[in-house]
C-alpha cells in the first residue's frame, strides 16, 4: 500500500488533556512502568474539530450526531415536499438509517435517532433529493427504503474527507459502514509518568473579613506533564478507492491530505483549555512516504523509558536510531523522508503529497 506516515513527539505542560472515567488523565502501562495516554479517539476528535474550524480545504463536513432528523427534513423542503410530508419522510429515512429512539418520539418534538449517525451534509443532500424526487411522482410510496444506502453512495464523500479517513459504523444499515483510511495509535509518554494532584481552594468574595479564615470551596485535580510519542498514518491506496474519495481530482486530494496532515500536527484535545492550558506544537515530526509497505510503529523506541533532564532531546535521538535500525534489519524502504523542525511544516506537506496522483 503506499502510505504517509507521521511519527510525532510532543511536550505536553502540566494538563489533563484526556480524563478518564473518574477525571484522571488516562494512563497505561508500557514497559513495565506507568505512561501518560492520549487515546486515539480523543486525538481524532480534536483533529476533526480543528480542520472545521481552521481548514475548509479539507472537506471535513461531516458531523457525528443522533440529531438528523432535522437536517433531513429541511433538505427535503428544499427539494421541494411541504413541511408536514417532509418530517414524516425525514422520521422514516432517519429510523432506517439509525433507528429512531422510541423515547424521543413525542407529539410535537423533532425525534431523534438512538446512536450517532456520522453523515456527511453531501451525503443528506443526495438521500434527500432521490426521496423527494420519488415522493412527488408517489406522495404515499416509500419505496424508497432500499435505496438509501445507494443514494448515499451516489452522491459521494465530496465533503465527507473526515469520514473517508476515519470511518464509520452504520449498525442499522451496514452497507454504510466504511473502513477509515487514516490509521492511529494511543499516544504514550515516552517515559515514566505518574499523574499528580493539584490541590485547589477558591475565596468566598462576599465573605466578610474577620469571619473565619477557611476557603470558600476546596478540592484536587488529577494532572501530569509528558513526552508523548503519537503514531498517524494513511493509507492513500484505500482513501483514494471508489467508496472512499476517488471522484476528487489530484490537486483536490493533495488538499486533503495537507489540511489532514497540519490537522493531526496542530490540534491539541481541549481538556481544560482555560484552567491547564496545554496548546503547544510538536517538538519533533518525522514525516515518511512509502510507495510500497505496511504501517510501522516507532513506540518500542521507548520500550525502555528515556530517563534524565531534557526528555525531547533524548526521545528524538532514541526514536531516530530506533528507525535507523528497523530499516537496516527488515528492509523497510521509505521514499521520502522529512523531519520538524529541521524543515518546516510547510515543506514537510509539501514534501508529502507531492507523489499523491
Amino acid at each position: 500500500m503506499k502510505l504517509i506516515e507521521l511519527h510525532i513527539l510532543q511536550s505536553f505542560p502540566v494538563s489533563c488533556l484526556n480524563r478518564d472515567d473518574v477525571g484522571a488523565p488516562k494512563s497505561a502501562t508500557f514497559g513495565g512502568v506507568p505512561r501518560a495516554r492520549l487515546s486515539s479517539q480523543c486525538l481524532k476528535r480534536a483533529i476533526r474539530e480543528y480542520a472545521q474550524d481552521n481548514l475548509p480545504e479539507a472537506r471535513f463536513g461531516g458531523h457525528r450526531t443522533k440529531l438528523i432528523v432535522q437536517p433531513l427534513a429541511d433538505a427535503l423542503e428544499k427539494n421541494g415536499l411541504d413541511a408536514l410530508a417532509a418530517m414524516e419522510h425525514a422520521s422514516n429515512i432517519a429510523d432506517k438509517l439509525a433507528k429512531l429512539d422510541a423515547k424521543s418520539v413525542k407529539d410535537g418534538e423533532v425525534p431523534q435517532v438512538g446512536t450517532l449517525t456520522f453523515l456527511a451534509p453531501g451525503e443528506l443532500e443526495g438521500i434527500a433529493a432521490k426521496v423527494a424526487e420519488l415522493v412527488k411522482a408517489s406522495p404515499k410510496a416509500k419505496d424508497y427504503e432500499k435505496k438509501l444506502d445507494q443514494f448515499a453512495k451516489d452522491a459521494g464523500l465530496m465533503d465527507g474527507a473526515d469520514i473517508a479517513l476515519f470511518g464509520r459504523m452504520a449498525a442499522s444499515m451496514p452497507s454504510l459502514t466504511l473502513e477509515g483510511a487514516a490509521m492511529f495509535s494511543h499516544a504514550l509518554s515516552t517515559h515514566k509518568t505518574e499523574n499528580d494532584l493539584d490541590f485547589f481552594s477558591a475565596v468566598d468574595d462576599r465573605k466578610p473579613k474577620g469571619d473565619d479564615a477557611g476557603a470558600g470551596m476546596i478540592g484536587t485535580l488529577e494532572f501530569n506533564a509528558a513526552v508523548y510519542y503519537r503514531y498517524a498514518a494513511v493509507n492513500l491506496d484505500l482513501l483514494f478507492d471508489a467508496d472512499h474519495l476517488a471522484k476528487l481530482t489530484t490537486d483536490e486530494r493533495k488538499k486533503v491530505l495537507a489540511a489532514f496532515i497540519k490537522a493531526t500536527l496542530l490540534a491539541v484535545p481541549g481538556a481544560r483549555k482555560n484552567s491547564m492550558n496545554a496548546s503547544v506544537p510538536p517538538s519533533f515530526v518525522l514525516g515518511i512516504y512509502k510507495d510500497a509497505g505496511q504501517p510501522v510503529q516507532l513506540i518500542n523506541a521507548f520500550e525502555a523509558p528515556v530517563r534524565g533532564a531534557g526528555l525531547v532531546a533524548a526521545s528524538r535521538k532514541a526514536l531516530e536510531e530506533h528507525h535507523a535500525s528497523l530499516k537496516t534489519t527488515w528492509d523497510i524502504a521509505t521514499t521520502e523522508e522529512v523531519t520538524v523542525p529541521d524543515a518546516p511544516l510547510s515543506t514537510l506537506i509539501e514534501k508529502l503529497t507531492s507523489h499523491v496522483k
